[in-house]
């Protein structure tokens, strides 16, 4: 898996490539050992890791806010969200989401590649009884050898136990 930090790469969104809003490109990125997708056309861009301001009392994954251009974004660690070691080194990445018209960024290990999936190269998620909340999960992609874990982000971001769009999804 080949990894890139850029200091700041933006991404202007596109129109959906299969009609119905959803894209069937995904920014692929690392959380620990597995391989994650979200949809392209949420990404707004991704960037180095910076310091954040902590909020006070806020759960240990919310890292707190950045002032990005003017808007104040909540930045959220997703390694920590999902229980596993978080090693801020030169790899780790901030990717800019925009997410029911609301801004918000995620910390990962790194970002790998951009990649399109079939429909067909995209599975299910699979039983596995109260170990994983399949919720907040789209599907399975299988692209050659690599499995990729494809998060549904708007509603992960719009959870109760996130708090942090539900206002807008709720417009």
């Amino acid at each position: 898996m080949s990894s890139f930090r850029p200091d700041s790469m933006t991404r202007q969104p596109t129109p959906g490539l299969d009609g119905d809003g959803a894209s069937n490109e995904f920014l692929t990125f690392a959380l620990g050992e597995e391989e994650y997708g979200v949809d392209i056309l949420k990404v707004q861009e991704i960037r180095g890791y910076d310091a954040v301001t902590r909020l006070p009392d806020a759960p240990e994954y919310i890292k707190g806010v950045i002032n990005l251009r003017g808007v104040i974004v909540p930045v959220i660690d997703m390694r920590l969200k999902f229980r596993l070691a978080a090693d801020y080194n030169p790899l780790t990445v901030m990717i800019v989401l925009n997410v029911a018209d609301r801004v918000v960024g995620i910390v990962v290990d790194s970002v790998s590649d951009v990649v399109r999936l079939s429909a067909e190269q995209i599975r299910e998620v699979p039983e596995l009884g109260a170990t994983i909340d399949r919720q907040f999960l789209t599907g399975i992609g299988t692209l050659d050898e690599r499995m990729l874990i494809l998060l549904d982000i708007e509603r992960l971001m719009g959870s109760s136990e996130m708090g942090l769009v539900a206002e807008a999804l709720a417009a």
